[in-house]
């Protein structure tokens, strides 16, 4: 236990000075064209790996929680729907597939993944207050992940203009189709909703965590790790 809560702590002060920099934007080695300054692509992936896992996380404690307030003793598993609203796009299930897809073409996956979360996110932040005794954990994570959510966007978006500018504005814009269930009125559905769309936004964003480190090692590391 001591180890874990050791680990988190470390994650969060990195991830603090990685927002700092995002915030303040200190670059440090700045590569200059033409009078134009870029930060280091490998500072931009070190930055956008360590925010992916921090956001990953947070969607894990979020589940955690919600599966221990509102899952115990129902018929939840039975009921949640296997496939998630961003099955339909066409993302490497392990390192083997991922080697056979371009990175430009991987990062606008990614990207279309985490654009896809700001909808259920949203609808999760103002719908959870209407839930009988919701947890503050769950809502105050929610809501951190909406603020992180926008940095890890940045960020992705810096790493596509800086190494594949002609890959800009390729990636796929996804509708979530159980996001009216979250604001119904039958307490049972509308908990089912929130549990099949935590727990998608937890696999997605397990898929662009490991995604983004393969991309690091592929693109900066050249495989070499």
């Amino acid at each position: 236990m001591n180890s874990q809560v050791s680990a988190r702590k470390g994650t969060l002060l990195l991830l603090m000075m990685s927002n700092l920099l995002f915030c303040q934007n200190v670059q440090t080695l700045p590569v200059c064209s033409g009078g134009d300054c870029q930060t280091p692509l490998p500072e931009l992936f070190d930055r956008v790996v360590m925010l992916s896992h921090y956001i990953h996380t947070l969607y894990t404690d979020m589940f955690i929680e919600f599966d221990k307030q509102y899952v115990q003793d129902r018929e939840f598993i039975a009921k949640a729907i296997n496939d998630c609203p961003t099955s339909s796009l066409a993302t490497p299930e392990d390192k083997e597939q991922a080697q056979k897809v371009p990175p430009e073409v991987l990062l606008n996956l990614i990207l279309s993944l985490v654009h896809s979360w700001n909808d259920p996110l949203f609808q999760l932040i103002t719908g959870l207050g209407g839930i009988h005794e919701a947890p503050d954990a769950i809502i105050s994570r929610a809501k951190e992940i909406e603020e992180q959510n926008k940095r890890l966007l940045e960020g992705i978006e810096k790493i596509i203009s800086q190494a594949y500018p002609e890959a800009k504005g390729n990636e796929i814009y996804l509708v979530w189709s159980q996001l009216p269930s979250l604001q119904g009125v039958d307490e049972e559905s509308k908990d089912l909703a929130f549990y099949n769309n935590i727990r998608c936004l937890r696999r997605d964003s397990h898929k662009v965590d490991n995604y983004l480190k393969f991309l690091r090692c592929q693109i900066v590391h050249k495989n070499n790790c």
